[in-house]
C-alpha cells in the first residue's frame, strides 16, 4: 500500500490533482466520496465533482453510519486498484456536526478505524483533505472541534503516507517524499 495525502485551501486543485494521480497510477480507479447529499447545493457539488471523473470510475457514496469509511476502504482495497478518497474534511465535519436528521458519530473511533484500515490496502490509496488550520480561529465550540480533529488526522495521515503534497494554486508542492 502506497499512501499520498493531499492536502490544501478549497479551490486549490486537490480533487483535479487526486483525480490525475490516480488516472496515472495505472490501476483501476474506485473513488471513496464521502459527501452527504443533504441539500441543492451540495447535490450540484457532488454531480460537478462526479462529472469531472472518467465514467469507468466507479463511485462508492459514504453513508452516514459508524465506521463507514473505515469499512469501505476495506471492503473496496484490492490489489491492481487506487482508492481516491474525497474528502476528509466533509467526512469529519459530517461525523461530528452531520446534517439534520443524522446524530454524530464517535470521532475519535472513526477516525482511529481509518488509521487502521489504510496499511492493510493492498493497492495505492489517495486521501484529499482541506487544510483548515491556516486561518482564524472559529468562533463556536463546534466549528473548533472540527480544526482540532482535521488537524490531528492530517498529522496521523502524514506520518503514515509515503507522500503528502499541498495543493497551492493549482500547484502541488511536495510536503513528504517526491514532488507530485
Amino acid at each position: 500500500m502506497t499512501l499520498h495525502l493531499i492536502v490544501g485551501g478549497m479551490r486549490s486543485g486537490k480533487s483535479a490533482q487526486a483525480q490525475r494521480l490516480a488516472a496515472a497510477s495505472g490501476c483501476e480507479v474506485v473513488v471513496i466520496a464521502t459527501a452527504l447529499a443533504a441539500d441543492d447545493e451540495m447535490r450540484a457539488r457532488i454531480a460537478r465533482h462526479r462529472a469531472d471523473r472518467p465514467a469507468h470510475w466507479r463511485s462508492v457514496d459514504l453513508p452516514h453510519a459508524p465506521l463507514a469509511l473505515a469499512s469501505a476502504v476495506e471492503a473496496e482495497s484490492r490489489a491492481g486498484r487506487c482508492l481516491l478518497i474525497d474528502c476528509l474534511t466533509l467526512w469529519i465535519t459530517q461525523v461530528l456536526a452531520p446534517p439534520p436528521g443524522h446524530a454524530p458519530l464517535d470521532a475519535q473511533a472513526e477516525v482511529q478505524a481509518l488509521l487502521a484500515a489504510l496499511p492493510r490496502c493492498a493497492g495505492p490509496v489517495i486521501a484529499v483533505g482541506n487544510e483548515i488550520g491556516l486561518g482564524v480561529v472559529p468562533m463556536d465550540a463546534v466549528s473548533r472541534r472540527v480544526v482540532d480533529v482535521q488537524g490531528r488526522l492530517h498529522q496521523q495521515l502524514a506520518a503514515q503516507a509515503d507522500r503528502v503534497s499541498l495543493m497551492v494554486a493549482g500547484l502541488p508542492v511536495a510536503v513528504k517524499g517526491p514532488a507530485a
